[in-house]
């Protein structure tokens, strides 16, 4: 007697390699999707790091300055002092070009690559005051541009001298040693650390 034509093979079914593939398909499209989220996040946490090592060197700057912030006979309500890292940076110690240079140095720059800049500035309202219900326009040019231009705003840290941090938003403070550091993030929002 004869095979009655049946043929036994093995294998998959099309509709079994197309499932298969669908599947495949979706775990590559959410990993393409999730990974760049990640990545971003991974980049704001080393900003916020970053910020949190610039307060601890102002501080390290004052325990060897007996509590002095770097250039704090020459900032007044009026001024915004912009520092940015250069080779050839030169400068008095006492001043922030100088703390940036000795304390931060080249090395201090943001996830991307691009080296931080520095603009410091006083907190010119009264005490318990948000610093952004100032009437000084250079000042409310700078606090208003860390919340309305986005990252990288030219990688801009902003240190409000004599303040406090509320949230993301600095509040004026009596004392003249606090500072404020501000940063815009990359995924969300503003960053906020003080003394």
């Amino acid at each position: 007697m004869k095979n009655g034509g049946k043929k036994n093979t093995h294998g998959f079914t099309i509709i079994e390699v197309v499932l298969v593939l669908a599947i495949a398909g979706l775990i590559f499209i959410m990993v393409f999707v999730a990974l760049p989220a990640l990545q971003r996040s991974q980049r704001d946490t080393d900003r916020r790091e970053d910020m949190m090592k610039f307060i601890s060197q102002v501080k390290a700057y004052q325990q060897s300055n007996r509590g002095a912030l770097p250039g704090s006979a020459d900032n007044s309500v009026n001024t915004i002092t912009n520092v940015t890292w250069s080779a050839s940076m030169g400068g008095d110690a006492n001043t922030w070009r100088g703390f940036y240079r000795d304390y931060l140095g080249e090395k201090y720059t943001d996830p991307d690559g691009k080296n931080y800049s520095l603009a410091v500035m006083k907190c010119p309202v009264r005490t318990e005051q948000s610093c952004n219900d100032t009437t000084n326009s250079r000042i409310k040019a700078a606090l208003d541009g860390i919340y309305d231009t986005p990252f990288p705003n030219d990688y801009n840290i902003l240190v409000v001298l004599q303040s406090t941090c509320n949230g993301d938003h600095t509040v004026a403070t009596s004392n003249p040693r606090n500072i404020s550091v501000l940063y815009r993030l990359e995924g969300a929002g503003v960053y906020c650390s003080s003394t």
